[in-house]
């Protein structure tokens, strides 16, 4: 059986400085783009969570990694009519 795999969203801030678009992934620290379009902005971060997310972890032999499911914020684009 494929399994699918679940789309993950992550808040980003960009902005327009001068002639560059510049942004970070609110919810990853660490991951932040500078590029020339809006488009190249957003892809950039899009790469950056991916390889942050796909680093290694190290476990502890009985500890366990599992996710939570939160509510949308009311902030969210997605409670916008």
């Amino acid at each position: 059986m494929a399994h699918s795999r679940r789309q993950m969203k992550f808040r980003a801030m960009i902005k327009k400085s001068d002639t560059w678009w510049i942004g970070w992934l609110v919810d990853l620290p660490r991951v932040n783009a500078q590029e020339k379009t809006r488009e190249e902005l957003l892809e950039s971060l899009k790469i950056g969570a991916e390889d942050l997310l796909s680093t290694a972890v190290p476990f502890e032999a009985d500890a366990q990694m599992t996710t939570i499911d939160i509510q949308t914020p009311e902030w969210s684009l997605e409670n916008r009519g």
